[in-house]
């Protein structure tokens, strides 16, 4: 397909779609030309009375639920003074206020920023700045945390943000001048009346929907500008390869603002098929199996990190009572191949590998795909319309089979990030292909195997080494609960191989124990770790990765001792 000069215009900023990939996407069903809001809405008449929603003691069915999205909507457009359009800085733990308030965002062509709960002033105010939002949505507190006196430091810097809603579990702690977010999302006597206004202005299909955040961990988010049309097709193909459907019940046990829970396919996506969603404030093992066992809950999605705190739990204390769980989804980072093998025997559902990104494309491992292919690869595109290409540093493309960074464009991956020229400039090609920053290889099968970031990539003397790949080796030792290897700088070879090791209870791993595994594994020998530093837990970013930005600060520093 050619490119176009011409684009198809799109809402404050964002990077416009050519119009002939645009008319490809819609000729071939990919893109319906209905707005989120409507598609969810149609769902929601279906189901009415079913559940939708439960979160503690709180259970909303399919009206409930639409019916305080549409009073919200017009609170917030006739109270408030928001219009179609603006921005809403969303800080929000999961709730079932986040739902109706992304829902009432959806129905009335407010585009929510969907910031994560461990974010703070130094990130919100760059959120709110970049989006030039008018409201900014947070709880009370979290932990002791005070988020409305940040609220009011963000509102002194920020001069477009005139509104702060509020969700708070005892109302008189909000302060004066802020909203009451719980108390406009009621169910309105005139509910009939709300449904027909926005069911006759639903937004256009092609104007942004959502503002997503970047996943990387060094600097602050950029936006990413994700349309009804685009997002729609994420969530609709998600839910037809996780087998996801209106008997299902999911929960969120991640932030369900992060676009992996939010939509891949997520909260969105149970709505739309008229399954349940379950609402879980930790991802805690303690607290989310007795949810899964109450609830009886069937998918759920999670990163790495999370899943390792569910089977050492499990192995602990049996998970005989999760029969329910069919499907754990695992994203966000590579799990290690000897912990996904563990999925299957000890929590009894079958391990979905996600491997994606909020700027679009999602790789998903098939349900019914051999266990080796669902252990030991982060699956294929979801969607027909996805193309990958595999470069090297020319970007000339590799031979199948061979290490190269992941290239990407498609009908739900945008072509840049929201008002972020510069960063476009070095993140997108000149045809639109997203450079993801991923080293893969392609398997004859179609499956992709990620080798880690192109900062994972440890240089040791022109050598390139994964840091995944040595990882999935030190998972081989029982002893293992963690590890993270990432680069070491070296005078004399530029970088060498530092591994972080965090021992499981009681028991102790040493620098022959590694070496030991790495020599029975017949690894070679440069890419043996060459320091091990035992700590008793990982640095995790705000979505529960492993941060290995700092990882990477602290082996800088050892190199200096």
């Amino acid at each position: 397909m050619t490119e176009k000069t011409r684009p198809i215009m799109l809402t404050n900023g964002a990077v416009p779609w050519p119009e002939d990939l645009a008319a490809e996407y819609t000729r071939r069903g990919w893109w319906r030309g209905q707005s989120l809001g409507s598609e969810l809405w149609a769902s929601a008449d279906s189901h009415a009375e079913s559940i939708a929603v439960i979160d503690g003691d709180i259970q909303l069915t399919y009206s409930s639920l639409t019916a305080r999205a549409d009073e919200l909507a017009t609170q917030m457009v006739d109270a408030l003074g928001l219009t179609h359009g603006d921005r809403i800085v969303v800080q929000l733990d999961n709730c079932w206020q986040f739902a109706v308030l992304t829902l009432a965002c959806l129905r009335a062509g407010i585009i929510p920023v969907m910031a994560l709960p461990a974010h703070r002033h130094h990130e919100l105010a760059h959120l709110v700045q970049t989006s030039e939002a008018v409201a900014l949505v947070v709880p009370a507190e979290t932990r002791g945390f005070d988020h409305q006196a940040m609220a009011d430091e963000i509102s002194k810097s920020c001069e477009t943000l005139r509104t702060v809603m509020v969700v708070a579990s005892d109302t008189t702690s909000i302060r004066r001048g802020y909203i009451d977010l719980t108390a406009l999302c009621v169910e309105s006597p005139d509910a009939d009346r709300q449904k027909a206004r926005w069911d006759a202005n639903p937004p256009n299909s092609r104007e942004v929907a959502v503002l997503l955040l970047s996943g990387g961990t060094t600097g602050l988010p950029k936006l990413i500008a994700r349309t009804h049309d685009d997002y729609s097709y994420n969530v609709r193909a998600a839910i037809d390869i996780s087998g996801l459907n209106e008997t299902s019940v999911y929960l969120a046990a991640l932030p369900a603002s992060h676009n992996f829970s939010l939509a891949c396919p997520g909260m969105l996506g149970a709505l739309l098929v008229g399954g349940r969603l379950v609402m879980s404030h930790s991802s805690k093992p303690d607290e989310v199996f007795p949810l899964i066992r109450s609830m009886g809950v069937t998918h759920t999605a999670v990163v790495p990190a999370v899943v390792q705190r569910w089977l050492a739990y499990a192995t602990e204390v049996g998970a005989d009572d999760l029969n329910s769980l069919r499907v754990v989804q695992v994203g966000g980072a590579r799990i290690a191949n000897e912990v996904a093998r563990q999925i299957r025997p000890i929590l009894g559902a079958t391990l979905q590998q996600a491997f994606g990104m909020a700027e679009g494309l999602c790789n998903f491992t098939r349900l019914d795909d051999p266990e080796e292919v669902i252990c030991e690869t982060q699956g294929r595109p979801i969607s027909p319309g996805d193309e990958i290409r595999i470069v090297n540093e020319l970007d000339e493309d590799v031979p199948p089979g061979e290490l190269g960074v992941l290239l990407t464009r498609g009908p739900y991956t945008p072509r840049g990030y929201y008002r972020a020229a510069e960063h476009n400039a070095i993140s997108f090609t000149s045809d639109g292909w997203y450079r993801s920053g991923d080293i893969v290889y392609l398997r004859p099968d179609g499956n992709l195997v990620v080798a880690g970031r192109d900062k994972d990539m440890i240089n040791r003397g022109g050598e390139k080494v994964s840091a995944e790949e040595v990882e999935n080796v030190i998972y081989r030792l029982a002893t293992v609960a963690q590890v993270a290897a990432v680069a070491m700088p070296d005078a004399d070879l530029g970088e060498r191989l530092c591994v972080y090791i965090v021992p499981r209870e009681g028991s102790r791993v040493t620098m022959e124990d590694v070496l030991a595994t790495m020599r029975g594994a017949g690894v070679a020998k440069y890419k043996w770790p060459e320091r091990v530093e035992l700590v008793q837990e990982l640095p995790t970013t705000k979505v529960g990765k492993i941060d290995k930005k700092a990882l990477r600060e602290a082996a800088r520093k050892l190199s200096r001792d």
